[in-house]
């Protein structure tokens, strides 16, 4: 939408070459002044414009062209700022944010009321008054709704949403259509009516103040059902969360009531669960318009917005599987607080992702409950913005700013928000102004902050009450008759169904992959100590490799690249050996012929941070990618593999949400060094480390996080493995740090060959990528399975072992270095491949095996990081001392020289000890 000043200021000769130019060729001239033209019935006389339909008197055509544009300008105007006057607010005046969309601004005046203008016709009034055309400006503009939208640069778009907002808006509302309004304002307010007055006191984080959030989701529901979508996915924080349970969900108040009691039965087995309001919840419901429709509602922390990604991973997920990547079918619906949603950076990088094609979903929904505050906090000190929802314009996402006292134009809104999204497949925000009732939660005193607000706030009727007066002033003379009905017989019903519990739950058909989740057992009742079986034939051992290592005729890799491929097939030729990157893209091969869907993301993935992996190879003439994982048979599964954002909490958030859709993905995100995997610190310490025992949600996300101390520094030397044990316990998470090719190969495909599914983090190598110590015999993939402890694989008599060194990981290959170098025999070395669940028996065994020697945990961290407190504290079947460098505030020296020496004192105290 652009701003025509410079139209106004210019001479009339210059307008009507314009639009001499429009008439030999329409698409000649900007778009927005192309429908300028095409508005007005203009007729050409002797080479001068002259308007039909002008006022008698007027002193010129050079005027009427001039007020003729002032009032398209002024249209113009209230479409780019009409949001800025709406009456949006239903509790307090709204700042003035300078709209300048007085008369006088465009160069019009009172005067002027009376007159006919032709840009009439542009708001489909035809040639009408000005006084007509402000009067529906405001109406469509300016007075409960206010849409955001002028910095979209899709022109269909921009013409949908003033199609919307200008004809179909202001269209009366059928009869059905009002009781069903009134029915979910009824709904929504007698809950939290009841709540309120049976369980004083008590946490719920109520919706009231906001009830209309309940008719809106009911009419996006129905509206999605209506345009094709099967299924909606449903992220939101805990405010109006148990009133969307109840009322859109459908979950039984005989549920609801039992956690309020204290009465429900809890799945202890793993754990302590978490509480009413986190919860995730899955029904299928009948819209209005009778669709069936599935409805998901994430479970979540209480760290505002971290739930966002998860959500759009899990529809991503669903899309994939269920859907064929039809994402007309699955919508996710993200539902913010307006403190949150502008105060999170989740939100932006959540956003980012939206057009992206490995995160894509067909849009996203944002539905913002703008309560006008955050806790205690006036939005005054909450943003710098104009809105809580100003991010939006980065991805021209269009804004619906709406008063939530007005539940039909809320309503109305909705239903714009479903069909956007459907006929675009883009984001759009609903931002509903509403109110606070209580505090942040019902036993606080929200007048200790905003007194003045609240004594507002205890004046003002609910919306339910405010529609029903909005019915009776407009013609509904049965509306409070209809509204007291309702009330009492929705009253008597929560009592009864409190007293007698006769609602009865839903019938729910299990989707696929929800079967697939059922099969599923407790890790409880698993045998951590040995791996299962996960080698592969020969033959397909073969067939991985030949695929990996061929590409088509016409295609011309990198040279560089192609010296590598050569390098690796002469390995095998000569050694019979596989080397690290060969392995894990065979163990991603093996489960894609297998059918399972192998997704992975990460900075640089395709070619890997360390330039080892080229799962994805590029064409050194045309640019064109290749990638070697999709071509082993045409029968197999796809390879997903994706470049990801420069973000690693959302779209670590994001894979999280994926792998939660289905038991048969396996999904790999790696950082792009482990280090920088705390820059998602609330995604590891909210879902993928407690998301099984808060919500009995079963997860197999892998995280790969480049470990090791090479002398590059504190932020690239350490993945932070004493942080992740610490967080290890009931069998949560595995933890692994691998040495071997085939230790690799076995560890990622024994993510879908358990019947259970836990998150594996990973801590790789970086240099020792290429190490040869790192290779495996070819053999090795067909046989066995995991290895949770390797022995020392030099030692001949174990009676001769005076000292046993046991460590992990990279730290491996320096200290057999010293011991082949000096031909040590009365030193072993024992690698710990996997440091959570403990191997306590195998451990057990190689203590007896070396029962003469003194045992030594290494390792490279300092004394307070790493795996030693881990070990002292649980490994207590074993007396071993510790080997490291001394304790540290940061993680390494930024010094090589400094990380030489403090690395070659570790390797000669281990030794000399």
């Amino acid at each position: 939408m652009k701003d025509f000043s410079y139209i106004t200021n210019s001479h009339p000769s210059y307008i009507e070459n314009l639009y001499s130019e429009f008439v030999k060729n329409p698409n000649s001239v900007d778009v927005e002044l192309k429908k300028f033209f095409e508005g007005f019935d203009f007729a050409v006389t002797n080479g001068s414009a002259a308007m039909s339909g002008t006022v008698a008197g007027s002193s010129s055509v050079d005027a009427d062209w001039m007020k003729e544009i002032r009032v398209y300008r002024l249209i113009l105007g209230y479409r780019n700022k009409g949001h800025l006057l709406a009456k949006t607010n239903p509790i307090r005046e709204r700042k003035d944010r300078g709209a300048n969309l007085d008369l006088p601004f465009f160069g019009l005046s009172d005067a002027d009321l009376n007159t006919v203008f032709q840009a009439g016709n542009i708001l489909g009034l035809g040639a009408t008054t000005l006084s007509n055309i402000l009067a529906h400006l405001q109406k469509v503009y300016a007075t409960h709704v206010g849409v955001e939208f002028k910095y979209i640069s899709d022109q269909k778009k921009i013409d949908w949403l003033t199609t919307e907002m200008e004809k179909n808006f202001i269209q009366p509302i059928s009869l059905p259509k009002k009781k069903r309004i009134l029915e979910k304002l009824n709904q929504g307010v007698m809950f939290e009516k009841f709540l309120h007055t049976k369980y004083i006191g008590q946490k719920r984080f109520s919706l009231e103040g906001g009830e209309t959030t309940i008719a809106a989701l009911d009419e996006i529901i129905t509206e999605a059902a209506n345009h094709d979508v099967e299924e909606v996915v449903i992220g939101m924080a805990h405010r109006g969360r148990l009133n969307i349970l109840a009322n859109i969900m459908g979950k039984t108040y005989e549920q609801i009531f039992s956690e309020f009691e204290g009465t429900a039965v809890m799945d202890q087995t793993m754990g302590s669960g978490d509480v009413k309001y986190h919860m995730g919840y899955g029904s299928e419901v009948t819209t209005a318009d009778n669709k069936s429709i599935h409805l998901k509602l994430m479970p979540n922390p209480s760290h505002l917005e971290a739930v966002d990604p998860v959500v759009v991973g899990f529809a991503r997920a669903k899309a994939d599987v269920l859907y064929k990547s039809d994402f007309d079918k699955i919508l996710p619906i993200l539902i913010h607080g307006d403190a949150s949603v502008a105060g999170q950076g989740i939100v932006y990088e959540v956003l980012q992702m939206c057009r992206l094609k490995g995160y894509y979903t067909g849009g996203t929904i944002h539905y913002v409950i703008n309560n006008q505050i955050g806790f205690t906090t006036d939005f005054e000190d909450a943003r710098s913005a104009d809105y809580c929802t100003s991010i939006a314009s980065m991805v021209q996402a269009p804004v619906l700013h709406v008063n939530g006292d007005d539940a039909e134009a809320v309503v109305r809104c909705a239903s714009i928000a479903a069909r956007y999204r459907q006929e675009f497949n883009s984001d759009i925000f609903l931002d509903m102004v509403c109110y606070r009732k209580h505090g942040h939660n019902e036993g606080d005193d929200p007048k200790y902050t905003q007194p003045q607000l609240y004594a507002l706030i205890d004046k003002h009727a609910n919306p339910r009450e405010q529609y029903v007066q909005y019915l009776l002033q407009n013609g509904e003379a049965d509306a409070q008759e209809l509204a007291k009905e309702m009330e009492k017989k929705f009253w008597a019903d929560l009592q009864e169904r409190l007293d007698e519990v006769k609602q009865h739950p839903l019938p729910y058909k299990y989707q696929q992959p929800e079967l697939a989740w059922l099969e599923m057992k407790k890790a409880a009742q698993a045998d951590f100590e040995s791996s299962p079986f996960t080698a592969i034939s020969e033959e397909t051992a073969k067939l991985l490799f030949d695929g990996l290592m061929t590409w088509p005729a016409d295609f011309k890799p990198l040279k560089k690249v192609e010296k590598l491929i050569q390098d690796k097939i002469k390995l095998l030729e000569t050694e019979q050996k596989v080397d690290w990157a060969t392995g894990e893209l065979m163990a991603y091969g093996s489960l894609l012929l297998e059918g399972n869907i192998v997704r992975m993301s990460g900075q640089d993935v395709k070619r890997g941070t360390f330039s080892h992996r080229h799962a994805v190879i590029r064409d050194e003439d045309t640019n064109e990618e290749y990638n070697r994982l999709n071509h082993f048979t045409k029968t197999q599964a796809e390879c997903r593999i994706y470049n990801s954002l420069l973000s690693e909490y959302g779209v670590l958030g994001f894979e999280y949400g994926y792998a939660l859709a289905n038991p048969n993905a396996l999904v790999i995100w790696e950082a792009q060094f482990g280090d920088f995997c705390n820059g998602a610190q609330t995604m590891i310490d909210q879902f993928i480390t407690a998301g099984e025992q808060k919500w009995q949600r079963q997860n197999g996300l892998v995280m790969l996080l480049p470990h090791g101390y090479e002398g590059q520094g504190p932020e690239h030397s350490s993945a932070r493995l004493e942080r992740f044990l610490q967080m290890c316990a009931e069998l949560n998470i595995v933890i692994t740090n691998v040495t071997t090719a085939a230790n690799l190969f076995h560890a990622l495909r024994r993510q879908l060959a358990w019947n259970f599914r836990k998150p594996l983090i990973n801590f790789s190598p970086k240099a020792n990528l290429r190490s040869p110590g790192t290779y495996s015999h070819i053999s090795e993939f067909s046989n066995g399975g995991f290895k949770e402890v390797i022995d020392d694989i030099f030692v001949t008599n174990a009676a001769e072992v005076k000292k046993v060194l046991f460590c992990t990981g990279k730290l491996y290959f320096e200290l057999a270095d010293r011991q082949q170098k000096e031909n040590i025999t009365d030193v072993a070395l024992v690698r710990l491949e996997q440091l959570y669940p403990l191997p306590y028996e195998q451990l057990g065994v190689l203590y007896k095996k070396y029962s003469k020697a003194v045992w030594f945990w290494v390792q490279e961290e300092p004394l307070n990081m790493g795996a030693a407190t881990f070990l002292q504290m649980n490994l207590k079947s074993i007396n071993f001392g510790v080997i490291s460098r001394h304790a540290s505030a940061a993680t390494a020296t930024g010094y090589a020289k400094v990380h030489a020496q403090e690395q070659k004192e570790i390797i000669d105290t281990a030794f000399s000890i």
